[in-house]
């Protein structure tokens, strides 16, 4: 009995132990757990606080009205947000009277006044806020970018994204980012940012085309969308066009010196027109006679060589890359820069061999149907047809970002110098003697006879006075100079004195 007496004291003794062991423990937990939350209560309270400023998410309006839209456009085209409608810019609630009607407005507003449609990225619930009724509009980031005032457009002035605690009016750089980030389509085909455009010589390209150019005909060419909107192919064939080409002509085989340089502007059309009469200004032709005496013209570049080479600058180009166009004439040849590479899937051996990848289908649908383009492809080998009999061939650079066409001088010792006017309008025009022979260092006269001299029968001094128009007296005058530069040999005397070429062999 004694033995079972001392268990039972030893038990109750544990247990009275192990209960004020459990006792602390329980108050350490209860502690603990006041301690989270109270913690909690701090965040919640700290968090209500900041709910009581405006925010990047969270703005406060007083009543629904045309700003409250700006600000439904900049949450869908930035992270989203709410907008409290009844609550003053401090956070105090005014409350809205008739909420129903508060709430019919708001949706009718967004559904008429927002474009894309914003509604299905859009809740309208009523609140209490300090026991007054408050409607919230909670706005969901969109899907298709950029969101606009539909009286506006998608420009800056109908464009907000969210800054800070304000919404401000988006540029033309962070709306053409978004049309990209939110579409599949091409450049040509996405919404222009400027709407307000006007089309006087695409007009005019397709009546002299004797095309039409309707409201229908601008839907089915592509420069409008189903929506309505002008297209961005639109914005490039407007007199508003944001693309640009610039020209320069330098003096030499560098950029060292400028000797001429323009930038042209408005339609693509214009633009193409315009820079092509100016290159033409620097075309130069030179003649030289055949052993029939038919004079034979050759510009320093074929025209259809250059008609293609600038339909390439226009047609292939990545408008959605800043940055002008560049051509650049020099003594020995003409470069042609354009923005963007080749189109993706494309090599430079495919463009060799003469297939096509369009960068801008529908521009270049359009130059085909008005003829500018003969068929696709067909560019590059008609650029190295021109150049199969000389030494020195086009090149074709290519890079990522970037396409350089060069273009090699017919006639390379001769420096481009501005034709008149009224010559450039002729597919042949030709240099005035003077300024040829000041500038070729074989004057038209030596090139005459030389070639005359260059026949098995040579020429005779009354042939080279009849050929150059020059007097007997100057006529002899340069045939001895000739001779004494050992570019001709005389053979005969009196009446039969003839005069022959000598060529490289001859000399040696």
């Amino acid at each position: 009995m004694s033995w079972l007496k001392r268990e039972s004291d030893s038990y109750s003794s544990k247990l009275m132990e192990f209960a004020s062991w459990w006792n602390v423990l329980s108050a350490l937990f209860l502690l603990a757990f006041c301690y989270d939350e109270q913690k909690a209560s701090r965040k919640r309270a700290e968090s209500e606080q900041m709910a009581e400023n405006e925010d990047q998410h969270l703005e406060f309006k007083a009543e629904w009205n045309d700003s409250a839209k700006k600000t439904v456009v900049a949450f869908a085209n930035s992270g989203g947000g709410s907008i409290l409608i009844g609550v003053d810019d401090d956070g105090t609630a005014v409350g809205v009277r008739d909420v129903d009607g508060c709430m019919l407005r708001i949706m009718q507003s967004i559904s008429s006044g927002i474009h894309p449609d914003v509604v299905r990225f859009t809740s309208i619930y009523p609140v209490q806020r300090s026991g007054r009724n408050v409607v919230i509009v909670e706005v969901h980031p969109g899907t298709h970018r950029p969101y606009y005032l539909s009286d506006k457009g998608p420009r800056p002035a109908g464009v907000y994204i969210r800054l800070g605690a304000g919404s401000i009016q988006a540029s033309e750089v962070a709306i053409l980012d978004m049309i990209r980030e939110s579409t599949q389509l091409s450049f040509e085909d996405m919404i222009s940012v400027e709407q307000s455009l006007t089309f006087d010589t695409v007009s005019l390209v397709f009546r002299q085309a004797n095309l039409p150019f309707t409201d229908q005909s601008k839907r089915t060419l592509g420069l409008v969308s189903d929506a309505g909107s002008y297209t961005n192919l639109a914005w490039l064939l407007s007199e508003q066009c944001p693309a640009t080409i610039k020209a320069a002509v330098f003096e030499g085989v560098d950029k060292s010196t400028f000797n001429s340089r323009e930038e042209f502007t408005g339609s693509l059309f214009r633009q193409f027109q315009d820079v092509a009469a100016y290159i033409n200004r620097f075309n130069s032709t030179r003649s030289t006679f055949d052993s029939a005496l038919q004079r034979i013209d050759n510009r320093d570049y074929s025209l259809p060589v250059l008609r293609e080479a600038l339909l390439n600058l226009v047609v292939h180009r990545d408008y959605s890359l800043a940055g002008p166009g560049l051509v650049s004439i020099f003594d020995d040849r003409i470069e042609f820069v354009n923005f963007g590479g080749l189109p993706t899937g494309m090599t430079k051996g495919d463009m060799m061999l003469g297939t096509s990848l369009q960068r801008n289908p529908k521009l270049a649908a359009i130059l085909y149907r008005l003829g500018w383009v003969e068929a696709y492809g067909t560019g590059v080998p008609k650029i190295l047809h021109d150049y199969q009999k000389t030494t020195v061939r086009p090149e074709f650079q290519i890079s990522d970002n970037a396409f350089k066409l060069v273009l090699p001088s017919h006639n390379p010792a001769v420096s481009p110098q501005a034709i008149g006017q009224d010559e450039t309008t002729q597919s042949t025009s030709i240099v005035d003697d003077q300024q040829r022979q000041l500038h070729d260092p074989i004057s038209t006269q030596r090139h005459i006879i030389l070639s005359l001299a260059g026949r098995t029968e040579g020429i005779s001094r009354n042939e080279v006075q009849e050929m150059t128009g020059l007097a007997q007296s100057s006529a002899g005058k340069l045939l001895r100079e000739m001779i004494r530069e050992g570019l001709l040999n005389k053979r005969g005397g009196g009446r039969s004195t003839k005069y022959y070429a000598i060529n490289a062999h001859d000399k040696q």
